[in-house]
């Protein structure tokens, strides 16, 4: 399978500067189809959805592609597919609306673990303080960047209501078990969230086949516009009564979706999925979405792998630098540290040389201080399938000159 990085860079307007992005992770760069795409549909002869104008029948095209595209994406029924205005807020809601449809309380228990972005803890942290019930936290091992199955099964019981887990963490990078934590919370009989912001942009998601009861993500980690969406098991969603206008639908998925959608973000939603789809153009063959999806990400992974080893290499090889993406399995997100560096000054000084490598903690609050890295984190190193070997290089000589200055 030929995976061609420089046909992939022509299509990023962005890339033209010479500036080497490894702060995909933060939000990726995004190519001309979906920014065409945005622009057509905003400049198009468009109204809100309907069946009897030539605008309104669009804005309906609009919508049932753009799930469509998701449901590919996600590997799940179109009908589950929920847009939201991110997935901080699509999850702030749903925490809200499964402890008081599900009539959580004091007694009951909520998972989440230090792996996570705080978009899927504080949700739930507040949604099970709201009503009295318990949080339980399943710890990383800070030594090895790992979140052991054992942690999430310590706590678990009865009593358990749901458990929320990172597909894959936006900080080191830690590809966690889920069909193993999937398993054992069912087996508890509890409901699973993964936050899959992450994982999106690096892997083929199945919810499905997962078994992961709800899923989120986020389109512009993987090409798309700023937008959030979630899907869940069609039962579930039926079960869920969400706060809502009184003459908005009470069908799902629109009984999530409040307000009119962004029809304009959609439509560059469906443009970058397909445009993820395409990235190994001699594997299509009259394939369905879905399979050409899963060809271009086995492409991504490999190609990604490559340069992550490059980076880790790297890093090992330079005097005081501290690489905190330790786990087995991971996507291509290095985070380091340089000793007697802050890390906001390792980003700054990459930013002389044309490197965009930001430091934070990312919002992974507890991780980052799990790790002992506090509120300044560390240097976060994304990996894109845009990515190549000489922005790799650029960026170990940036910090290679720096650590020799100390």
């Amino acid at each position: 399978m030929r995976y061609d990085v420089q046909a992939v860079r022509a299509r990023f307007p962005g890339l033209r500067a010479g500036t080497a992005h490894f702060d995909g992770p933060g939000g990726s760069q995004t190519p001309d189809t979906v920014a065409e795409a945005v622009a057509a549909t905003l400049t198009s002869s468009i109204a809100n959805r309907g069946t009897v104008t030539e605008a309104e029948l669009l804005a309906e095209r609009t919508v049932t592609e753009a799930r469509s595209a998701m449901g590919d994406l996600f590997g799940t029924d179109p009908a589950t597919v929920v847009f939201v205005r991110s997935m901080t807020a699509g999850t702030m809601d749903l925490a809200r609306t499964l402890a008081r449809c599900h009539r959580w309380g004091p007694g009951e228990e909520v998972v989440v673990t230090s792996l996570d972005h705080d978009a899927n803890v504080r949700p739930w942290v507040l949604a099970a303080g709201s009503v009295g019930a318990t949080v339980r936290w399943a710890e990383v091992d800070p030594a090895t960047g790992e979140l052991p199955l054992a942690a999430v099964k310590d706590v678990l019981s009865e009593r358990t209501r749901l458990v929320a887990v990172a597909g894959a963490s936006n900080l080191i990078g830690t590809r966690p078990d889920l069909e193993g934590i999937v398993a054992a919370a069912h087996d508890a009989g509890a409901l699973v969230h993964v936050d899959a912001v992450h994982l999106a942009a690096h892997a083929l998601l199945d919810r499905e086949g997962l078994g992961a009861d709800l899923m989120s993500c986020s389109p512009y980690k993987f090409f798309g516009p700023h937008l959030g969406v979630m899907s869940g098991r069609a039962d579930l969603l039926e079960e869920l009564r969400p706060d809502k206008l009184l003459p908005s639908p009470v069908r799902v998925p629109e009984r999530f979706e409040l307000g009119t959608l962004p029809y304009e973000l959609l439509a560059g939603t469906t443009a970058a999925v397909e445009f993820i789809a395409g990235l190994t153009p001699q594997e299509a063959n009259g394939a369905s979405r879905r399979a050409r999806l899963a060809a271009s990400f086995a492409a991504v992974e490999e190609h990604e792998d490559v340069l992550r080893v490059r980076a880790e290499d790297g890093l090992a090889g330079i005097d005081g630098v501290t690489v905190w993406s330790r786990a087995v399995r991971r996507t291509p997100t290095l985070l380091f540290t340089l000793a007697g560096v802050e890390p906001g000054d390792v980003h700054r000084h990459l930013a002389t040389l044309g490197v965009n490598a930001p430091a934070s903690h990312f919002y992974a609050w507890e991780l980052s201080h799990r790790l002992g890295l506090g509120a300044a984190g560390g240097v976060r190193v994304g990996i894109a399938p845009y990515t190549t070997e000489d922005e790799v290089d650029r960026l170990l000589e940036g910090v290679a000159e720096l650590a020799a200055r100390r």
